[in-house]
C-alpha cells in the first residue's frame, strides 16, 4: 500500500478515475437480486469483508510511506465472483481509512494495485481453467487458487514499483537490483494463504465457491458394468 504523499497529483487523479469506473462496473454487474434473496450469500459477503479487513490489518508500515500486507483476494474472488469481490475489498478499504491506515487520496491508486489487479488475475486464470473444463480437482485448486495468488502478488509488486518510479517521489533503496530474490518471499506466502483457503472451501463447502463446477469436479468415477 502506498501513501498519498508518495504519489503525484496526476497519479492520484488517474487512480480515482479508473477505480471509480471499476467500482461502477462492479455495482452494475453484481447479482443484487440473488444477494438480497439469499441469506447465505449475504453472510459470505460480509464475512469476506471482515476477513479482508483483518488480513490487511496484519501489516508492516514503513516510515517512508509504504506498507506491506498480504492481499487475500484470490480466495475471495473465487468465493464471491469478481463484482462482489471488488466491492467487498472496497468496504475493507473504507474500514482501514477510518482507522487511519489508508489515505483518502490514495484509495484510488491502492484500489487499482491491491484490488483490481489481483481480482483481474484471478478471474482470468479461473476463466482459462473453465475453458479447458478439466475434471481433475487439483487442477482447479492449483491453477485457480495457488498460482493466481502468486501471480497477483508479483503483478502488484511490479505495478507498485512502476508507479513509484514514474512519480519519482520515492527514493529507491540501493538493494533494488537484488529485489527479485525478495519477490519469492512475498509470492509464496500469498499463494499459500489463498491456496489453503480455496482447498478448505473445496473440501468442506464447495457450494460456496461461485467459480467451482461441483458436478464436474466431484462427479463419481465412471465404472465399467
Amino acid at each position: 500500500m502506498i501513501s498519498a504523499e508518495l504519489l503525484s497529483g496526476s497519479s492520484l487523479l488517474t487512480g480515482w478515475v479508473i477505480y471509480c469506473l471499476a467500482l461502477s462496473w462492479a455495482v452494475i454487474r453484481a447479482p443484487w437480486v440473488e444477494l438480497f434473496s439469499d441469506t447465505r450469500r449475504q453472510h459470505l459477503l460480509f464475512g469476506s469483508v471482515l476477513a479482508i479487513f483483518l488480513l490487511w490489518l496484519v501489516r508492516r508500515d514503513f516510515e517512508s510511506g509504504l506498507s506491506f500486507h498480504f492481499i487475500g483476494l484470490t480466495a475471495v474472488t473465487l468465493l464471491l465472483d469478481w463484482p462482489l469481490a471488488i466491492l467487498a475489498a472496497f468496504l475493507a478499504q473504507l474500514g482501514l481509512m477510518v482507522l487511519g491506515h489508508q489515505d483518502l487520496g490514495a484509495i484510488g491508486m491502492n484500489g487499482i494495485l491491491l484490488i483490481l489487479i489481483p481480482v483481474a488475475v484471478t478471474e482470468t486464470c479461473a476463466l482459462l481453467v473453465e475453458r479447458r473444463q478439466p475434471k481433475n480437482l487439483f487442477v482447479y485448486i492449483f491453477f485457480s487458487g495457488f498460482f493466481p495468488a502468486a501471480l497477483a502478488a508479483l503483478f502488484c509488486i511490479l505495478a507498485s514499483l512502476g508507479v513509484l518510479l514514474l512519480d519519482g517521489r520515492y527514493l529507491m533503496p540501493p538493494w533494488l537490483d537484488d529485489f527479485a530474490g525478495y519477490i519469492w518471499l512475498v509470492m509464496f506466502p500469498e499463494a499459500f494463504i489463498n491456496g489453503t483457503a480455496v482447498t478448505a472451501l473445496v473440501v468442506f463447502y464447495p457450494d460456496w465457491l461461485e467459480t467451482f463446477n461441483r458436478s464436474r469436479y466431484l462427479q463419481a468415477p465412471w465404472k465399467n458394468p
